[in-house]
């Protein structure tokens, strides 16, 4: 995969590249603030982008809005997001467009290598990969809006791992379900969101997308 890194600090940004790199993969650019990195975004167009939130000049949020930026110019361009703490709006925001290639992490993820780079997998191919510590947050408060509310806890449970990006057979060994039993889980919330006749990586992002709204909501 050809891979764009933005990130501030010199000893992690260096220690992703060579993480990366150790996976088979090429850094095309590594960059240390928010206008370079849509300038490296655009121009590149990579296989899939690790971009801190926070970037200088301001240190505020200018990875998100960079990678935003991206977005809209080559829509579904993938991204992974890193932050040092969960914040919820961020997530939502990047899943707005109903595109996959999406990711939220914790910076703290990037010290197991193997779970951090299936992270940048599964964004650079097409699915969502969202912390389990937002996925958890989200699950803590009330799930108030219609009609994410006619979800069975079961639909819900496999609805939160969906969220984290994990295929029917992850959810299956995870729940310790059938792969089968999954594929009908997965069926009926779809069909409980109006989620139908659209291609299933598109209806997968769109129940995550429902599942933040209602995060948020409560």
């Amino acid at each position: 995969m050809r891979v764009v890194v933005a990130e501030d600090l010199f000893l992690l940004r260096d220690g992703m590249v060579r993480l990366v790199e150790a996976f088979g993969h090429t850094v095309v650019a590594a960059v240390d603030n928010g206008p370079a990195a849509l300038a490296a975004l655009l121009e590149h167009r990579p296989d899939v982008a690790v971009v801190d939130v926070r970037l200088p000049p301001a240190f505020s949020d200018e990875g998100l809005q960079a990678a935003l930026a991206a977005r809209r110019a080559v829509p579904g361009l993938p991204v992974l997001i890193l932050s040092q703490h969960v914040e919820q709006l961020y997530a939502r925001e990047l899943l707005a467009d109903g595109h996959g290639g999406i990711g939220y992490q914790l910076k703290d993820r990037v010290l197991d290598a193997g779970q951090f780079m299936d992270a940048v997998q599964r964004v650079a191919d097409g699915g969502t990969a969202l912390d389990p510590t937002v996925v958890a947050k989200l699950l803590g408060r009330p799930l108030r809006a219609d009609p994410l509310a006619a979800l069975t806890e079961r639909e819900r449970s496999v609805l939160a791992l969906m969220a984290e990006g994990l295929s029917n057979a992850a959810i299956a060994a995870r729940l310790f379900l059938s792969e089968g039993s999954v594929g009908k889980y997965t069926t009926a919330i779809f069909g409980k969101l109006g989620l139908v006749g659209d291609e299933d990586t598109n209806r997968r992002v769109r129940a995550v997308l429902a599942y933040l709204d209602a995060g948020r909501a409560g």
